[in-house]
């Protein structure tokens, strides 16, 4: 017969997990349960009574393309994002040698990341203003001419990722930053060493050992591209051609009360992010690297 102490220790780390995980039930799993289920009803968001309608849903979904065009507004914030892992890698591999400044450089980078998305919609929404900050700010280097940076769809879109960029340069930073000072010291005296400049120690030491991390940001990057939300509501609300799906399922929801088509549409993003994920991890494999 086990000892009651034995019995206690092999009990108490589910006890410290019970907490986590009824919050994680509650305020994930069970949403997404409810999410599905009504994705096959007629369900407006406010009536008691909803009524299963099978696959309409999701028929609707498939038969009405101007339902699926919004993704290519997703191809900004993707290109976008190219952007963002190859200069938050860039000031990551620089910062991490021992340059003057690092650490109030790290400051900056990181800064915009910890400001609320709500507060940046609104301060950028006046910095892209007809003759607002970037319009002076250009006019001071000899450009002249006002503009509506937010009157065009590619202007409009190009600026909400570039947005985009300034906000969420800052993760992808310091996840860089933490995996390349994760690599041994000795690694990179052993290859100046040897006659190594700095391109060749980024790659053949840096790039190998951030691989997990550059794996993991390509992902976040993705599926945040997929399902862009904040910075495009807040500063344009889906207007002049930067609507996204998320927005676009907002609205099916709340504006058109079509919760049980938004459900499906909510559904179908979710598949689709899934998706893309295991075929990115499928083409690039999370192998274990050793390099001392």
């Amino acid at each position: 017969m086990a000892h009651p102490t034995r019995r206690w220790r092999g009990v108490t780390p589910w006890l410290f997990l019970l907490a986590p995980l009824v919050l994680l039930i509650t305020f994930t799993y069970a949403p997404i349960v409810n999410m599905v289920a009504y994705s096959f009803t007629d369900w407006d968001g406010v009536s008691p009574e909803l009524h299963y309608t099978g696959a309409e849903n999701y028929a609707e979904l498939f038969t009405r393309s101007e339902l699926f065009e919004v993704f290519f507004v997703s191809g900004y914030y993707l290109a976008a994002s190219v952007v963002q892992i190859v200069a938050a890698l860039y000031f990551a591999t620089v910062l991490s040698f021992n340059v003057r400044f690092r650490d109030f450089f790290k400051g900056v980078l990181f800064f915009p990341y910890l400001i609320n998305g709500v507060a940046i919609g609104f301060v950028f929404l006046y910095f892209f203003q007809d003759g607002g900050t970037l319009d002076a700010i250009l006019g001071l280097v000899g450009y002249d001419g006002d503009r509506a940076w937010l009157g065009t769809p590619t202007s409009a879109n190009v600026s909400l990722a570039g947005v985009s960029v300034w906000r969420y340069m800052g993760l992808n930073f310091v996840l860089f930053l933490g995996a390349i000072q994760s690599i041994p010291g000795e690694l990179y005296e052993a290859a100046e060493i040897d006659g190594a400049n700095r391109w060749q120690q980024f790659r053949h030491i840096i790039a190998p050992g951030i691989r997990p991390v550059l794996s993991l940001s390509v992902i976040l990057s993705v599926s945040g591209s997929l399902s862009v939300f904040e910075i495009p509501y807040i500063m344009t609300g889906g207007a002049t051609g930067t609507e996204t799906f998320v927005i676009q399922t907002v609205k099916l929801a709340f504006q058109f009360n079509k919760t049980g088509l938004a459900s499906a549409a909510a559904v179908v993003l979710l598949l689709i992010i899934l998706a893309v994920t295991w075929v990115q991890r499928r083409l690039v494999p999370d192998d274990k690297v050793d390099l001392v």
